[in-house]
């Protein structure tokens, strides 16, 4: 949903991405035994240790990650179990509206931070740390960056909140954000049968003479951008398609999807089953602070330009590309619209954006936005929580809309917008019936749908 990946399997027409989801897709981030359950219960370890040993350290690692992970599950739903959630993970418990999880997120991440910063130089063991090995004051960085991210996210609701967090997190006495590559919050700890996650995905089903995956391909429109501005960043995000003469061409969201033999010719994803995983780079952070000053005005210690530039730099030498200078320089721009190599089937002639790469001190803000939300949401490929979050906070970037036989909503989702949550799986309402009857009723005005809007949307 945020112009990243497109289903490629033919029989799949009851999925998040043609807005008539089943209970197997609605139900992964609140229902799934992999995430709330063993979330909670590995807090309630962590906090029994840290009792046992005098050792606040481990527990305040164990909030920021709560807070990484939960950031994620409000942001698709909405209101959700939270602050009465068991240490079992049980979330048969009210729920809490968006805006009190995230003033939660914000009192968990300052409590977490205050103790960090109590005791930067003590160090954990790097088998108990497979993000940063151990390292404190890294740990107190992504903290950081974590409560900028969510700052920003609320500053169009509640900008107060949002411009006292956001100048906490860049306010160097506080620790700082992540400004390095060296510092971006990773999971690299695969190997054996245990492979990153987006690689099992876009491998499943996948046809030993097809080199570009299975079920999920890369979107059309991530590729349409990349392809208007010369990204040389895309030989390291794609894989060739098998399409005669055409390098880089994606599947559009939402579309018919074709015989398997047609839909795998498209690109694919350029991901091995060992490379990590990434929680939040440091480009993603420049260009959040490019934002907030830009957009918001709000002191990150710097200049919008400056935040801009070297959030494109910082991506250039994170996947090892050359040319950063030059791309920043680019003033004009490829057509970004979309061709399509199946006999024109779901081509789009309009131009999804006029907006170029170089840095316009006199754009208005509309303009500015569009241009930093667009070189972000590129830099944070794969990151597809962040990008569809911003696309629904921004409208940016411009999305190819939903094909008009690929919208399945009934009319609840406008093809142009998309998505705008995730609704609750039909088990919830058998579970926890009370709790989620109320929720829906004060919080979402009755709609449990995919076209409500968030709080801060």
């Amino acid at each position: 949903m945020g112009g990243y990946f497109a289903d490629s399997k033919k029989d799949w027409k009851a999925t998040i991405a043609y807005f008539n989801p089943t209970d197997d897709w609605t139900r992964v981030f609140l229902k799934s035994d992999k995430v709330l359950p063993v979330l909670f219960s590995n807090l309630n370890v962590v906090e029994l240790v840290s009792q046992n040993t005098n050792n606040p350290v481990p527990l305040a690692i164990a909030h920021i990650i709560k807070v990484a992970a939960m950031h994620r599950v409000t942001d698709a739903y909405g209101p959700i179990p939270y602050s009465k959630i068991g240490s079992d993970g049980s979330i048969n418990t009210p729920y809490d509206s968006e805006k009190d999880v995230y003033n939660k997120f914000f009192e968990e991440l300052n409590g977490a931070l205050a103790v960090l910063n109590e005791h930067p130089n003590d160090r954990l063991t790097a088998s108990a740390d497979y993000i940063y090995q151990g390292n404190v004051k890294k740990w107190i960085r992504f903290a950081n960056s974590l409560k900028l991210r969510l700052a920003i996210r609320i500053a169009n609701v509640d900008e107060a909140t949002a411009r006292r967090m956001a100048e906490e997190a860049v306010d160097p006495q506080h620790g700082g954000v992540i400004e390095q590559n060296e510092d971006n919050a990773t999971w690299s700890y695969f190997s054996g049968s245990v492979n990153n996650p987006l690689y099992v995905a876009k491998e499943y089903n996948h046809l030993p003479e097809c080199k570009t995956g299975g079920d999920t391909h890369v979107a059309a429109d991530i590729i349409a951008y990349m392809n208007g501005y010369d990204d040389p960043r895309r030989e390291k995000y794609f894989v060739k398609s098998e399409w005669s003469g055409i390098d880089y061409v994606g599947i559009r969201r939402s579309a018919d999807i074709p015989e398997a033999t047609i839909c795998r010719k498209y690109s694919g994803i350029n991901l091995n089953p060992n490379d990590p995983i990434y929680w939040m780079n440091a480009a993603e952070v420049s260009f959040l602070r490019a934002e907030a000053t830009a957009i918001y005005g709000f002191n990150m210690q710097g200049e919008a330009k400056d935040f801009y530039e070297n959030g494109i730099r910082l991506s250039f030498a994170q996947w090892g590309v050359d040319g950063a200078d030059d791309y920043m320089k680019k003033d004009s721009k490829n057509s970004i619209t979309y061709v399509d190599p199946n006999a024109g089937k779901h081509s789009y002639s309009q131009e999804l954006t006029n907006s170029t790469v170089k840095w316009d001190e006199g754009a208005s803000r509309e303009e500015k936005q569009e241009r930093i939300i667009i070189q972000k949401w590129i830099a944070n490929w794969m990151l597809g929580n962040e990008a569809w979050a911003d696309y629904r906070r921004t409208g940016y970037p411009h999305l190819f809309p939903a094909t008009s036989d690929g919208n399945k909503s009934g009319g609840i989702v406008d093809s142009n917008r998309g998505a705008r949550r995730i609704p609750y799986p039909a088990s919830e309402y058998n579970d926890n019936t009370e709790n989620i009857n109320q929720a829906v009723n004060d919080y979402l005005g009755g709609q449990d749908n995919m076209g409500r809007d968030l709080w801060w949307d």
